[in-house]
């Protein structure tokens, strides 16, 4: 349907459109110099050593767990509250997911205790998400993860521009993980880039995002080889130059829109402190400068969601909700090693989470239009 308010809006402009039509009049359309132009400045933005782009964010989240090496029966601890792409990529390479709850009702990103208390002689990593744009507490879970020999995994899907305590999300782990779907702070429609400063990693990430070969058709157009070899049993990750040039032309957009949204965030909170009082607004108080990509609230426990949603929608407004909890899914119900097992804050929040509009180019009078909304719908 044709909404009044969508839940996020595609950000392209005239910069977009030229950086594509120069691609297709380039006559190169397959992984090559743009992706290369794309991956050295998405580096230099959040200051790390290697960055590659890939088909998406799942596939850089497959790649981080397929360079650990990882065996059948191996644990990596994640948060429940996550899109599902998180744990389906442990489960490519035949780990077990070990789900961990939130840190509160204000804070929905993975609890640093809970992390601690399912560490196992099995478990080799840890997977944080930054959940909404919100940084984790990477302090503390650094400190874990160092302290019991972990690799830690940044799932940035959100979290693209974000920093903590000076340092951007995605250099705090031992490799990182963005998402550009086409709802995200910036986008290339389908795309995402995985990142790290280790070298070791980075070489088997050069390898595994394409076929274990060790030169490219990029490679061999240029005259830099004439054959190649396989060395690892890869995949088909790579990004192409039409998405590369779309993500070049939104990095640079991007921290004039990460700061529209911070703005829109801090009205969102304003207007829903005194206007709806019985909703519960987590992160009211958060860590670091996050990227802002989701606006969630908690309803009251005696409104019901669907209820709610079918309101808003009456009034042309979508909403949405992020997320069920991976652990509640039926294929990881039936995958869970102990039976009765619970997240209590992780499953109380989703039964109550909603998440409204939010987008750069969004302005005052709409926001006030979607509180006036949810004020009406509450009070009636």
């Amino acid at each position: 349907m044709a909404w009044k308010i969508p839940l996020a809006e595609v950000q392209i402009g005239d910069e977009e459109k030229k950086a594509v039509l120069d691609v297709l009049d380039s006559g190169w359309l397959t992984m090559g110099a743009v992706t290369e132009s794309f991956e050295t400045h998405f580096a230099q933005f959040i200051g790390i050593k290697h960055a590659f782009a890939v088909s998406s964010c799942t596939s850089a989240l497959h790649l981080a767990c397929q360079v650990l090496d990882i065996s059948p029966g191996d644990e990596i601890i994640l948060p429940s509250l996550t899109f599902v792409a998180t744990a389906n990529a442990i489960h490519y390479t035949d780990a077990q997911p070990i789900f961990a709850d939130i840190t509160s009702e204000n804070d929905l990103t993975i609890s640093p205790e809970d992390i601690e208390r399912r560490i196992t002689p099995k478990t080799r990593a840890i997977m944080i998400m930054h959940y909404a744009g919100y940084p984790c507490d990477m302090p503390a879970i650094r400190d874990i993860a160092d302290r019991h020999n972990l690799v830690l995994i940044e799932d940035a899907a959100h979290a693209v521009g974000g920093t903590l305590d000076g340092r951007p999300l995605g250099t705090w782990g031992d490799i990182a993980c963005f998402s550009f779907f086409s709802n995200k702070n910036m986008t290339t429609g389908e795309g995402g880039m995985i990142v790290t400063d280790n070298d070791h990693y980075a070489e088997k990430i050069r390898l595994l995002r394409s076929h274990g070969m060790t030169t490219l058709t990029w490679d061999r157009h240029q005259g830099h080889a004439h054959s190649y070899d396989v060395v690892e049993i890869g995949y088909n990750y790579r990004i192409d130059e039409i998405r590369s040039a779309i993500g070049l032309a939104q990095l640079a957009k991007l921290p004039q829109w990460n700061e529209q949204r911070k703005h829109h965030v801090a009205l969102y909170h304003r207007l829903l402190t005194e206007k709806c009082p019985q909703i519960d607004v987590p992160f009211l108080t958060h860590r670091g400068e996050p990227a802002f990509h989701i606006m969630p609230i908690l309803l009251p426990e005696t409104v019901t969601r669907n209820e709610f949603y079918s309101a808003m929608k009456k009034h042309g407004i979508q909403t949405s909700f992020h997320y069920p909890p991976v652990h509640t899914f039926s294929v990881y119900h039936n995958r869970r090693p102990k039976a009765g097992f619970r997240l209590p804050l992780t499953e109380a929040v989703s039964k109550r989470e909603v998440t409204l509009p939010l987008f750069p180019s969004m302005d005052y009078g709409t926001i006030s239009d979607i509180i006036n909304t949810i004020s009406t719908i509450l009070n009636s």
